[in-house]
């Protein structure tokens, strides 16, 4: 797994997660979205319910409905996981809901591990 060092002291943002095998998938979209934790699910209705306000989002879901989901959860943004690639639909309606999305081929608890060290 990649080592990272986030040193950005205070607060960590979205514009901080790209790196380490997470590249973004919505350029400039929500990169000043506050990220305070991270969370891990692939249940939608789970995450509607117990995701964290300001939370990275780990999943394999790719489809539309995870930036709805993002949405009505208050989630500063999604990583999508396991080298799974969301299609073009899902990628329109996060830069229209300005909800970022990022891509990387770790698994997801490895991914969120990451992030979860730099916070």
């Amino acid at each position: 797994m990649p080592t990272r060092v986030w040193k950005g002291g205070g607060k960590m943002r979205v514009k901080d997660i790209a790196g380490g095998g997470i590249k973004t998938l919505t350029e400039n979209i929500g990169i000043e979205n506050e990220v305070s934790s991270v969370y891990c699910c692939d249940l939608l209705s789970l995450v509607m319910g117990r995701a964290p306000s300001k939370c990275a989002w780990f999943t394999v879901m790719a489809n539309v409905n995870i930036v709805a989901v993002a949405q009505l959860a208050g989630i500063s943004c999604i990583v999508i996981a396991e080298g799974i690639k969301p299609d073009e639909i899902t990628l329109q309606k996060a830069c229209e809901n300005e909800i970022p999305i990022f891509a990387t081929d770790l698994p997801v608890f490895e991914a969120a591990l990451q992030i979860n060290n730099l916070l």
